[in-house]
């Protein structure tokens, strides 16, 4: 995909968004929207994947560490027609293939279970061993949230990332500075986070994750890269793109959505200038 073509995919996927979790009524909607621009540029230009094949050999992975943005990948994967996009109204749902939080052996093109925050970035670090010693060429991605990023799981993985030269992973970090209590900067700073990761062995870009462009120069950098992993800062908004969640800041990290705001959500992103 070009540029603007990017752009109008994570339209899509942000309309995708709002229509699964309005369809349930409530959910992580804030996270989700912050994190739709880097999964159209991953999606639309990066992840080398086949959605008649999603578990195809030598594919690329992506991990969502933090589980709860589960929806904002189902919004991806079902506009790529890695499944019917009718199966979004079935949002967490008996017998869904799309529980809140992600299942690997319930949604097609979801490569690991997520959920307990931390646990993913150490599945991403070891898919991303497994990928080297197979010599298969497949890259892995991870999306950490940041206040998961308190979590002392998260560190060890980087740790052991960095020793094992892992220049196969590429991580990101949806900094929107919210967590579900509060700021992060309240409740346990993380600053400062780029030399944080620096310190523990990591190549260290720092991007708006808005700017599909920035993503995307982002990623090619940390491809051409080698001998350590790559960590991607994204300074996000918390429910980018749609004002009532944006407005909303920490509370938009799970709240409900009445039809009445749905419907006004999806016309907002609809009428947005890309």
């Amino acid at each position: 995909m070009d540029y603007p073509q990017i752009k109008a995919f994570a339209k899509e996927i942000r309309v995708n968004i709002v229509d699964c979790i309005g369809s349930l009524g409530s959910g992580h909607i804030g996270g989700c929207l912050s994190i739709a621009d880097l999964l159209a540029v991953l999606y639309g230009k990066h992840m080398r994947v086949d959605p008649a094949n999603p578990k195809k050999e030598g594919r690329d992975r992506l991990v969502c560490s933090k589980g709860h943005a589960g929806p904002a990948l189902y919004a991806t994967l079902a506009e790529l027609g890695f499944f019917p996009k009718s199966e979004l109204a079935t949002l967490n749902q008996g017998g869904t293939m799309l529980p809140s939080h992600c299942d690997m052996n319930k949604t097609p093109g979801i490569d690991m279970t997520a959920g307990s925050l931390g646990q993913g970035f150490s599945c991403a670090v070891g898919i991303a061993i497994g990928a080297k010693l197979k010599g298969d060429g497949a890259r892995v991605y991870a999306i950490l949230g940041d206040g998961e990023s308190q979590e002392g799981q998260i560190w060890e993985a980087a740790m052991y990332a960095a020793h094992k030269k892992l220049d196969n992973l590429t991580a990101f970090t949806d900094y929107n500075k919210c967590q579900l209590d509060g700021t992060t900067d309240a409740i346990n700073s993380l600053e400062p986070l780029d030399d944080k990761w620096r310190s523990f062995g990591f190549h260290v870009i720092r991007v708006d994750g808005h700017d599909v462009e920035a993503l995307d120069r982002a990623i090619e950098e940390a491809k051409a890269t080698v001998g350590k992993p790559t960590m991607i800062i994204m300074d996000t908004v918390k429910g980018k793109g749609v004002s009532f969640c944006e407005a909303a800041k920490v509370g938009s990290h799970s709240m409900s959505v009445s039809a009445e705001q749905r419907k006004a959500a999806i016309e907002e992103i609809r009428g947005a200038q890309c």
